[in-house]
């Protein structure tokens, strides 16, 4: 377009412009343009028509450019020499400004706490340029996310283990390259290392045979660094549970009521319950039922005192009237009958109100009282 308004300008000036004036003079025909001056103007509008439609599509195929940047080159094309005139030197630069701010505002995505709020910062700013757009997005950007990773992987090595807290620190000497790819991939692998070691830990200091065998299992595999990860984070706590619920079932098996009663509810609740009574449950239960036991064998020992001393007492009792009996018929079947006088006087002359002494001695006491009554019936009769 500019070639083409400049045409006229440069015929007006050039030495065959003022030989055909002079020509005209003579004649009384009007000088017409010569056909060379009128091909060299098509010629140079064509080379300016083909050189703005390469940089047209030139600018289109830029990965920078937009769907609406590639569609509105398109249109210039379709549309002729003026339209691509104006859409390189106006149309593109506004829209490659959109284009820009679109791109910022979307790197809001995957954002650190750093990138975030320089990126809502620099839109806030009236009056941004396109070359500070192209500058923020080009290398402002990067930076700022250098910063956040740099955070990431400071936090990552506080809780990290030994291969995981070296390949971190070795990151953060390195260059900003350096720490994106530990963050996209190093980490992971460093962290897989120091899972398999701690899966080996657990595997040494637990005896549960459902989390153990699943251990030997995962480590003797080919495990990617996600399996590992999700094993120890998840599949551990399930598999260890499942070994709780089987050492509890073992342990209130035959056990007392307290040990049963706290184990069913173990059972029944949450894995935090299940291994609360593991670790003080099942003592606490087992400490109620030692003591239940423990005060009712001192209740049976003291029924069991309290009856002997009952049967003591009411032993004690029988005997000494039945051996009253035995002594008192014994006496009655061995006492001489007395020619006259009552069985009742005889009875209440004999020792009848008193124990006698079984054995010998009773026998003796028995023989001499008939002694004495023999004597007294044999004076008796001779007094008469």
């Amino acid at each position: 377009m500019t070639t083409a308004a400049l045409a006229p300008a440069v015929l007006l000036a050039s030495p065959a412009f003022a030989d055909s004036n002079q020509a005209a003079a003579s004649t009384t025909n009007p000088p017409a343009p010569t056909a060379p001056d009128r091909e060299a103007a098509d010629a140079s509008g064509k080379d300016q028509a083909e050189q703005d439609r390469k940089t047209i599509l030139a600018i289109i195929a830029d990965p920078m450019a937009s769907e609406y940047m590639k569609e509105a080159g398109h249109k210039a094309i379709a549309d002729g020499p003026a339209a691509m005139r104006t859409f390189i030197e106006t149309d593109q630069h506004s829209i490659r400004l959109d284009d820009y701010r679109i791109a910022i505002m979307r790197l809001l995505h995957s954002a650190g706490p750093h990138l975030e709020e320089g990126i809502k910062a620099f839109l806030k700013t009236d009056g941004r340029t396109l070359a500070d757009l192209r500058h923020f997005y080009e290398v402002t950007q990067h930076e700022l996310r250098d910063t956040d990773n740099r955070i990431e992987i400071a936090r990552l090595v506080n809780d990290a283990g030994p291969a995981l807290k070296e390949a971190a620190k070795k990151a953060l000497l390195g260059t900003p390259a350096d720490r994106i790819a530990f963050l996209e991939k190093g980490r992971h692998l460093a962290q897989a290392e120091d899972d398999r070691v701690e899966l080996a830990r657990i595997d040494e200091g637990w005896d549960g045979p459902i989390l153990s065998e699943a251990i030997s299992k995962l480590l003797n595999g080919s495990p990617t660094p996600a399996e590992l990860r999700h094993f120890l984070e998840v599949t551990q706590h399930e598999l260890r549970d499942q070994d709780n619920r089987v050492e509890i079932a073992q342990i209130i098996d035959g056990g007392g009521p307290e040990l049963v009663k706290a184990g069913r509810a173990a059972l029944a609740g949450t894995p935090a319950d299940r291994a609360a009574f593991l670790l003080t449950g099942q003592h606490e239960a087992r400490k109620k039922d030692e003591k239940a036991q423990q005060e009712k064998d001192e209740n049976d020992d003291k029924k069991d005192d309290k009856n002997d001393g009952q049967k003591d007492q009411d032993g004690s009792g029988a005997d000494t009237g039945n051996d009253d009996k035995k002594d008192t018929g014994s006496t009655g079947n061995t006492a001489v009958t007395p020619q006259s006088g009552s069985g009742a006087q005889l009875a209440s002359t004999g020792a009848g109100d008193t124990p006698l002494i079984a054995g010998g001695a009773g026998t003796a006491l028995v023989a001499g009282a008939g002694l004495l009554l023999a004597a007294r019936i044999r004076r008796q009769a001779s007094g008469n």
